[in-house]
């Protein structure tokens, strides 16, 4: 009996097939919450403060969990790594979707909050078994799929909440998920560990997570719960100690999580401050806008149901899914500065207009197009700038430090604009007042405005 024989060719294609179908079904389930959001804290009777905790916990798991996704790889392979994590993703999105209140469903997104460190274990595999000019392709072939599954996830959470339950709409991504990772099981060859010396940095990642969420939920508590001023101390103090010994471990620490020494670095320091600025109004941008769309339509908001959010957010989606590529491009014809100083004018104009005009749903979708491409656009440009402006062997350390503050400035613009709209909400029909998305979009503007007070500066010491 003849028995048929897969070319390694054969074997190669499929096994990266499957990494973009795992790449395509863990962007749809990423990106489910945001056009949800409101429904979710309609149906679990919570604030916009505890409803911006549900997405930004996906995002402090990823912030801690991308810098040692790699070395995790190195060390145990990377095929064995990304299988346990996409396991944990789905074992998030199952409950997630049998979730009965918040606290349930927080946990399914911090476990879900780990398809971060999937994305470089994909590019790592990817490596490993195509020569150098297939691998740019395929590399370039996983980004696109999860960015294609971003947009998947914006337009289908709507019909998936409104015809079965927002339960279903965290479980047909995890079922795919979980299909896709069987898939890789089967068909991507296993690769052998490195075994690297250097020690994987828990305290650090420990550390850094518990101050995000610290500051999160004391952020949520003191806007919604109106605490003693004494309370109020006690969690800035805390705040501020986990903070503290993060950065001293990390100081000390020979593999340090997050190499704290790249900031003495100028170019790197600037960087730095210019995308946490950046990300964090836009961050305060993505929250706002799908509560303003929920808000109902008899008084200033727009009635807007899971389904239409989600189709008013997608140009946007689109918007920042072009950035991505327009961004290092621009930074390399005009430099990083000047397309941060374009996209900072482009995205305070917009929001500080907003905040006196938005009467209409057509000037909401535009300026979410306008902010998601001028903060994809100056992101990038300072990710491909700082790439090339530190020695090469620097290059990991430097880019992933951008990425976690990506990441963090999304998170912290989420809660401050949750923590605004709490503010301003009315005790009696639990609806934020018009003046509260107001104060968002005008303070939305001027933090991204002084990213031209920190271009201004630095470029003073530069010449000096």
């Amino acid at each position: 009996m003849s028995q048929t024989v897969v070319s390694p060719v054969r074997v190669r294609r499929l096994s990266i097939g499957a990494l973009g179908v795992l790449a395509l079904a863990l962007g749809t389930l990423q990106s489910v919450v945001e056009p949800a959001l409101p429904l979710l804290q309609s149906e679990l009777g919570i604030s916009p403060g505890e409803g911006a905790l549900v997405a930004n916990a996906l995002l402090v798991t990823g912030a801690v969990t991308a810098p040692v996704a790699g070395k995790l790889g190195d060390r145990h392979g990377g095929k064995r790594v990304l299988v346990c994590l996409a396991a944990l993703v789905s074992a998030g999105g199952l409950l997630a979707g049998l979730a009965p209140n918040l606290p349930v469903l927080l946990l399914g997104q911090v476990l879900q909050g780990v398809m971060v460190g999937a994305l470089p274990l994909s590019f790592i595999l990817v490596r490993k078994h195509l020569p150098a000019g297939e691998s740019q392709v395929a590399i370039g072939v996983v980004v696109a799929l999860f960015t294609g599954g971003g947009m998947v996830g914006t337009a289908v959470a709507g019909p998936i909440a409104e015809g079965l339950s927002w339960h279903w709409m965290f479980a047909l991504p995890t079922i795919a998920v979980g299909a896709a990772t069987l898939a890789v099981i089967r068909l991507m060859p296993h690769d052998p560990p490195i075994r690297p010396d250097d020690r994987i940095d828990w305290p650090g990642v420990v550390l850094l997570s518990g101050t995000l969420l610290a500051f999160m939920v004391g952020l949520v508590t003191v806007t919604g719960s109106g605490l003693p001023p004494l309370a109020v101390g006690a969690l800035v103090v805390a705040v501020a100690a986990l903070a503290t010994g993060w950065v001293v471990v990390e100081r000390r620490s020979a593999a340090p999580m997050v190499d704290l020494r790249m900031l003495a670095k100028p170019a790197m320091r600037d960087a730095f401050v210019l995308t946490f600025v950046i990300t964090a109004s836009f961050g305060m941008v993505v929250f706002l806008l799908p509560q303003l769309f929920a808000v109902p339509a008899d008084g200033y908001g727009f009635g807007a149901g899971t389904t239409d959010i989600g189709l008013f957010l997608l140009p946007g989606a689109v918007a920042g899914a072009v950035s991505d590529s327009v961004g290092g491009l621009a930074a390399r014809r005009f430099g990083p500065r000047a397309v941060v100083v374009v996209g900072t004018v482009v995205t305070a104009a917009t929001l500080i207009t907003l905040a006196s005009v938005h009467t209409a749903a057509w000037q909401l979708v535009l300026a979410k197009v306008l902010t998601a491409f001028a903060a994809g656009v100056g992101t990038t440009a300072l990710l491909a700038g700082t790439a090339t402006a530190v020695e090469a062997e620097d290059t990991g350390i430097a880019t992933s430090l951008l990425v976690v503050t990506r990441v963090i400035g999304v998170a912290l613009g989420a809660q401050a604009g949750a923590a605004i709209l709490d503010a301003g909400t009315d005790p009696v029909t639990g609806l934020a007042a018009e003046s509260a998305f107001a104060t968002g979009f005008a303070v939305a503007g001027l933090v991204a405005a002084l990213s031209l007070l920190v271009v201004r500066i630095t470029k003073k010491e530069v010449q000096a």
